[in-house]
């Protein structure tokens, strides 16, 4: 374009402050339609984050416990045999030999009590055990198994020889004892609640059991000696070699008879699969973060055939088509980043309210706000362009006309 004077015209450049006010002057004018729109994004954006978020806590709980509980730790078991239908026992002396491994640190055992059930109290119909198995246990395990105390102490030297019992978490729930120095019926006769376990993640099986000392137990339940499982620590360089060892310890003249376990590869399997789960919601979290996109895109088409009048005379006033473009691909990108911004906060707050509701360290990583904050401003993009491209294609008498 040139001037009568024969000088070109140049088109006026916005600046940064400009392209802001004018992308903005949309969204100001229509807040409801604004908060609409974006909410489609923010819900798509906090469900990823809450998603994510929520996985990285429970991972996070999942290590903090394996580092407090440990990963060396190994439980024997009767396996099967080949040779017989009868029911495989662990050796009396199975505890004592593995205590000679060299590497092993800690052993503790427990051994089943099959004639006995447990009772609130004699009114209790014989039918309605509760599902709850008494064990005997050695006067070590609670430390073996790294456990602590909800309420009560532990067996010791002398309450492991008398009629009182510890109670795993389950068991006493089930139960309704919340304290020590309660009595409930073992078999025929009343003992003593000398404490109750904190939840065992190693070893579950303990926490529905009720736990007699070994003493006790063999003097006043008729129990045979045979442990039922040994639960056995060493040190961490030698997992491995004790493992190897343990079958042909416990039993060497059949030592396939004997299963070793690792309890942790289970909260490593557990791990594994909330990953898996994780990944499942990760992609309807992108559905809806989809979905808000369309819904944007379908707000900037309205918004352009709505605004003609506009577009015509600032196209009449000499703005440039990459200017108008530039506009409206700002306001999308504005639209897209509040709704972004506010998913953000939302996935961080649901996650935070779920992992302190849950005991769980509240822990989201820095990408996965700032790979969803980015991801609203491809969508917002991708949806502004159309839009934007159709906007600066029209034309400025036609735009003024149809107004």
């Amino acid at each position: 374009m040139t001037s009568r004077r024969g000088r070109r015209l140049v088109p006026s450049r916005l600046g940064l402050r400009d392209v802001a006010q004018v992308g903005s002057a949309g969204l100001r004018g229509r807040p409801v339609r604004v908060v609409l729109s974006a909410l489609g994004i923010a819900i798509g954006i906090a469900t990823m984050i809450a998603v994510v978020g929520i996985s990285a806590s429970s991972k996070a709980k999942l290590m903090r416990d394996l580092d407090r509980l440990g990963t060396n730790m190994l439980v024997v078991t009767p396996g099967q045999s080949f040779f017989s239908d009868e029911e495989v026992k662990l050796p009396k002396s199975a505890l004592r030999m593995v205590s000679r491994i060299d590497g092993v640190e800690h052993v503790a055992a427990t051994g089943s009590v099959s004639d006995a059930n447990v009772y609130r109290s004699e009114h209790i119909p014989k039918a309605q055990t509760g599902g709850i198995q008494v064990s005997a246990a050695t006067e070590s395990l609670k430390n073996t198994l790294r456990g602590s105390m909800a309420a009560g102490t532990w067996f010791n030297g002398a309450t492991g020889s008398y009629p009182s019992v510890v109670l795993g978490f389950a068991a006493a729930e089930r139960l309704g004892i919340t304290e020590a120095g309660q009595r409930i019926r073992v078999g025929d006769e009343y003992y003593t609640v000398h404490g109750i376990l904190r939840p065992l993640p190693l070893a579950p099986e303990i926490d529905n059991t009720a736990l007699v000392g070994w003493e006790a137990a063999q003097k006043l339940l008729g129990f045979d000696g045979h442990p039922t499982s040994l639960y056995e620590r060493s040190a961490d360089d030698s997992v491995e070699r004790v493992r190897e060892l343990l079958p042909r310890t416990v039993n060497p003249e059949a030592p396939h008879e004997i299963e070793v376990s690792d309890p942790s590869a289970v909260l490593k399997a557990k791990t594994a699969s909330e990953g898996a789960f994780s990944s499942l919601l990760l992609g309807l979290g992108g559905v809806a973060l989809l979905v808000g996109g369309v819904g944007i895109a379908n707000t900037m088409i309205i918004s352009v055939l709505e605004r003609k009048h506009e577009i015509g005379l600032r196209r009449s006033f000499g703005a440039t088509r990459g200017q108008i473009r530039l506009q409206f691909v700002t306001e999308s990108l504005m639209l897209s980043g509040l709704g972004g911004l506010a998913g953000v906060v939302l996935g961080a707050l649901a996650t935070y309210i779920y992992a302190n509701a849950s005991g769980m360290p509240w822990t989201i990583p820095p990408w996965a706000m700032a790979g969803g904050f980015g991801a609203t401003l491809v969508i917002g993009t991708i949806a502004g362009l159309y839009p934007a491209v159709r906007a600066s294609k029209m034309s400025p008498t036609l735009a003024l006309h149809a107004s």
